[in-house]
């Protein structure tokens, strides 16, 4: 048999079998599904649309000063709500979690979608499968709604030859959720929509970055920042070498997170937080900024009264010489009854493996609600919303760490000034601050605390709400708080969208 001329044409299954012509990466594309639903709220029938999918994210690429096109660099996953037959001009959220890490699962199927997650809540847990209905409190009813998964959490991937660590940090990580909201905009027709940012945890520093960011980069000027558990200052809450603010900060939810179990007997919890505020705001901070100064008598009143309100031992107080580091009091709260209580929420207990530990292993109120969300997610998602990828939906990753912070070398982390720059610009721009007082990641007097040095004028303080529950991060895994919470959230949207 004659072999074949090297030069000779070659048909399909050559080209097939042709091992030295490099392959072309498959150009990606958007893959969003549209699916049309239907939620009956206070006997009125609300039709809406629901897409979900993936957007592909491009760059512009430039090389010697000359234009090259626009690369794919992300494929970043939404899941957008329509009221059918809604004006373009009705209102529109945007919203995200936090982490960072975190896809947005949270805050889309725990209070402001159109489905939500039955999980139960501490102490009274339901078992799998869990469960998932209609959310007759969506904020859907008031405003069309997009849950946005940074780069690396839910569906959202980086694109092949792409840096995943490009969207793993501060200034990555805004402009990329940046350019999500703006696509969305664009392609909907909804500039002329009043437009909302919801975030929780880190997401709201995302969101508050987000507001300046987007009015610089874009002209886009936002009516309302819905802010949950907010954490605008990393130096508020991270207890640091020299930096002893946290310890005051955190000691009203030490001392609310005591109640809850018990340890201040039948006294009001609304006592119990205004006596912790204040001796937070005065007489500790005093005490811990005194140091060794301190008379025998002042060090011996100081841990008396951290004691009586955190309700942990005086030994143990005066042994952490007056300064509780939160983990550590999560898992010393309820030693002797075997237990430790949560980070999220202090309402949850949970049991180590070993009494003797410092810190505990895992968070009890996270393993609780995690199982929950990422069932009715995974479900909901194929079987609902019709999008089918076989990749892990990523509840909650590891894998955007070490996340950047370069832009604040030699500073602790805060977008405060970011957020004070977007209301100076944008007059009309209000705020909304949700806190949980048994929220031990983002304590809710470090929050207050933020925001009374943010640097406005006097008159744009009353753009700023502050709504409290008693709850924790998670505020709406609390029947009570969730639906005091809709309507909270329902009330913010409605004043802010100057309709």
């Amino acid at each position: 048999m004659p072999e074949k001329d090297a030069k000779e044409p070659k048909g399909a299954s050559d080209k097939e079998l042709d091992t030295e012509t490099p392959s072309r990466p498959v150009e990606p594309v958007d893959d969003l599904v549209t699916t049309r639903h239907a939620l009956t709220i206070k006997r009125r029938k609300l039709n809406y649309t629901a897409t979900a999918g993936r957007v592909v994210l491009r760059k512009e690429v430039h090389t010697d000063g000359t234009f090259d096109g626009h690369k794919p660099k992300a494929e970043v996953f939404f899941t957008s709500y329509t009221v059918d037959g809604g004006s373009t001009d009705r209102p529109v959220t945007f919203a995200f979690n936090g982490g960072p890490g975190s896809s947005s699962v949270w805050l889309h199927m725990g209070v402001l979608g159109p489905k939500r997650v039955l999980s139960g809540d501490a102490g009274e847990l339901v078992p799998p499968p869990y469960g998932l209905t209609d959310n007759a409190e969506t904020l859907l009813a008031h405003s069309d709604l997009v849950f946005i998964d940074p780069v690396s959490t839910g569906y959202s991937r980086a694109t092949t030859g792409e840096k995943p660590g490009d969207h793993h940090g501060y200034t990555g990580d805004l402009e990329t959720v940046a350019e999500v909201i703006r696509l969305w905009t664009s392609r909907n027709g909804r500039w002329m929509s009043p437009k909302f940012l919801a975030g929780e945890s880190y997401g709201t520093l995302r969101a508050a970055g987000l507001a300046e960011h987007l009015q610089t980069r874009f002209g886009m000027y936002l009516n309302g920042l819905m802010l949950i558990s907010s954490v605008l200052d990393m130096g508020s809450i991270r207890f640091t070498p020299g930096n002893d603010q946290p310890y005051a900060l955190f000691l009203p939810t030490y001392a609310a997170i005591a109640h809850y179990h018990g340890l201040h007997g039948d006294r009001p919890l609304a006592d119990v937080l205004a006596e912790a505020e204040e001796y937070a705001a005065h007489d500790f901070l005093w005490a811990l900024g005194r140091g060794a100064r301190l008379t025998e008598e002042e060090r011996a009143e100081a841990v008396r009264k951290v004691a009586s309100l955190t309700g942990l031992s005086t030994d143990y107080v005066d042994r952490v010489n007056l300064r509780i580091e939160h983990v550590r009091f999560y898992t010393e709260l309820l030693r002797s009854r075997g237990l430790v209580v949560g980070r999220l929420d202090g309402r949850f207990t949970g049991w180590e493996r070993d009494g003797g530990v410092e810190a505990f292993a895992s968070d009890p109120s996270m393993t609780a609600i995690t199982g929950p969300y990422a069932a009715a997610l995974n479900h909901y998602v194929r079987t609902e919303l019709g999008y089918a990828n076989d990749l892990p939906y990523e509840i909650l990753s590891r894998r955007v760490h070490p996340w950047s912070y370069k832009e604040f070398e030699n500073r602790h982390v805060s977008v405060a000034g970011k957020l004070a720059e977007a209301m100076r610009a944008n007059p009309f721009l209000k705020v909304h601050v949700a806190s949980g007082y048994h929220d031990g990641a983002t304590p809710y007097f470090a929050a207050e605390q933020v925001f009374a040095q943010l640097q406005i004028p006097a008159e744009l303080r009353d753009n700023i709400e502050v709504k409290y529950y008693e709850a924790g991060h998670m505020m709406y895994v609390h029947e009570p708080s969730r639906i005091q919470q809709s309507k909270d959230l329902a009330a913010f949207v409605k004043a802010a969208s100057n309709r």
